[in-house]
């Protein structure tokens, strides 16, 4: 019997978080949402990817942590990639926002962004004194 499953992040900027999954190419939505998982059963969550086989993948703001925590039914797991690289990927496009925003905020701009073959990303930023 499958059943939900939940994936510790440290994953604590709501704004980045978002960004981060609509660059992997997905549409999240947000509020107080029900994620589904297998025969109907349901799990509460802030933010939710749906999958096309109806089961969804959550994301629920743990008040102890004040981090998002991944939530799904890893039977009904339905992505392109396994959910442990899909963790990688995620929270590599979270980092980058965090430290763009970062980056931004304390004045610098972005001058280049490097995609590197072994997937690491090389940044350039830069500001005037």
């Amino acid at each position: 019997m499958s059943h939900f499953s939940t994936i510790k992040t440290e994953l604590r900027d709501r704004q980045a978080l978002l960004g981060a999954l609509r660059d992997l190419g997905h549409s999240p939505t947000e509020g107080s949402l029900q994620v589904r998982g297998y025969r109907g059963q349901t799990l509460e969550a802030q933010l939710a990817v749906l999958q096309p086989n109806g089961a969804d993948i959550g994301f629920r703001l743990n008040p102890d942590t004040g981090s998002y925590e991944l939530v799904t039914d890893l039977d009904l797991w339905n992505q392109s990639v396994p959910v442990e690289r899909f963790v990688a990927q995620l929270s590599q496009r979270y980092a980058l926002r965090t430290i763009l925003a970062a980056s931004a905020e304390a004045g610098f701009e972005l001058r280049e962004q490097i995609q590197q073959q072994d997937g690491t990303i090389e940044l350039v930023v830069s500001r005037w004194t």
